[in-house]
């Protein structure tokens, strides 16, 4: 029978001690996982938008600093893009947020989405749920909605799958959900509707100006140097809009969340939280541990045995604790991930990255810890122990 590693027979002589160190450890894990969860959903979600949107080059004003907080410029910015050469089309892109009523007849509660026009004829969507309904867009009043959406927009879907005709108000405008997409909720959008440009202006009333959008959007030709283009509109077009590639455009967005708001600041600081718990949890058990066989230890130490020695027993300990402790956080953190996107439509998923990450930043964290409790062995005189 092969020899039991001194490490492991020593965590193990005290059952239920390991037993709390496991927990504590899949606890700090656990809240690393769903801090870094939410904090990914949060910046994931906010440029789905963006990721599913067709074009090379992107305007919008210069006052706009998130999709939530869009502020409208000359559509003629757009038309003076078609100038420039390798331009091809331009899309035009209409965003307000609107009251939309439960269709449910026995809740009829309000709740704000966000709405999307655009001229049906340049389509600006990669999606094909879209892309197969652009005809119905361009009946009057008729609007498709986001099956993607939180659920207190009521069972829009069920009804639609339903054959049932679902009628509702927008900003007190009637309208008829004619087809269903899949954009998903984010942070700043519980819901979404799409529409033409057209139906958008018959909404809202208070920007039946056509001479005000929100973002356009530009198309080149296959091939085109997108950022020569970029640099040209931008030393030429007036400082009013800002000039973008489809990759800045999407990073404006992100940093906006990430620096301008607290949320971010906030999961991060939780995910920083979660591992200095781990840390103390850990420290006090390896502290504990080597308090408890400092005779032993010091037996070791009187006959030659060096601090290395002992340092890498401790190591040991703190691997073996970060190992398994890391399991049972990764665990239930695949179903609290599971039950938040079903609750709140956010897309939180399990990553490789994210669980590399956090299984790295546990053997920091224990590592740390049995570097910090090994000093007490350390410090031990032998003569002074017996």
């Amino acid at each position: 029978m092969g020899k039991i590693p001194l490490a492991w027979a020593q965590l193990t002589r005290e059952k239920m001690r390991l037993a709390v160190a496991l927990a504590g450890i899949g606890f700090a894990d656990l809240l690393m996982f769903m801090q870094f969860g939410f904090r990914d959903a949060l910046f994931e979600s906010s440029i789905t938008f963006h990721a599913k949107l067709k074009g090379d080059i992107f305007i919008t004003s210069t006052q706009s600093t998130a999709l939530i907080a869009m502020k409208s410029f000359p559509q003629r910015r757009l038309y003076q893009a078609l100038s420039f050469d390798g331009v091809t089309a331009i899309s035009p892109v209409y965003l307000g947020f609107g009251l939309w009523k439960n269709p449910d007849p026995n809740q009829r509660n309000t709740r704000q989405l966000m709405v999307i026009g655009f001229d049906p004829a340049h389509p600006i969507f990669e999606l094909p749920e879209i892309q197969n309904n652009l005809d119905k867009i361009k009946i009057s009043d008729v609007v498709l909605f986001d099956q993607a959406s939180r659920p207190e927009f009521g069972p829009v879907a069920e009804y639609f799958k339903q054959g049932k005709v679902v009628e509702t108000e927008v900003d007190n405008r009637r309208v008829t959900v004619k087809g269903l997409f899949t954009l998903g909720a984010s942070f700043g959008a519980d819901g979404n509707l799409v529409t033409s440009d057209l139906n958008f202006l018959r909404i809202f009333a208070s920007r039946r100006t056509k001479g005000l959008i929100d973002i356009g959007i530009i198309h080149l030709q296959p091939g085109t140097d997108v950022q020569a283009v970029v640099e040209k509109m931008r030393a030429t077009l007036p400082n009013d809009v800002r000039i973008s590639t489809k990759a800045e455009f999407v990073e404006i967005e992100r940093k906006y969340w990430e620096e301008s708001t607290a949320i971010g600041f906030v999961f991060t600081l939780g995910a920083a939280m979660g591992f200095i718990v781990g840390i103390v949890i850990v420290y006090q058990i390896l502290y504990t541990d080597v308090t408890d066989h400092l005779p032993e230890y010091a037996t070791l130490k009187a006959m030659g045995y060096k601090d290395f020695y002992f340092l890498s027993v401790v190591f040991q300990e703190a691997l073996i604790l970060a190992v398994i402790g890391y399991l049972p956080g990764f665990g239930v953190s695949l179903v609290l991930y599971n039950l938040g996107r079903n609750a709140t439509s956010l897309p939180m998923y399990m990553t490789a990255a994210k669980a590399l990450t956090v299984f790295v930043m546990t053997l920091i964290m224990c590592g740390a810890s049995g570097a910090i409790a090994v000093r007490k062995l350390q410090a031990a005189d032998p003569a002074d122990i017996f």
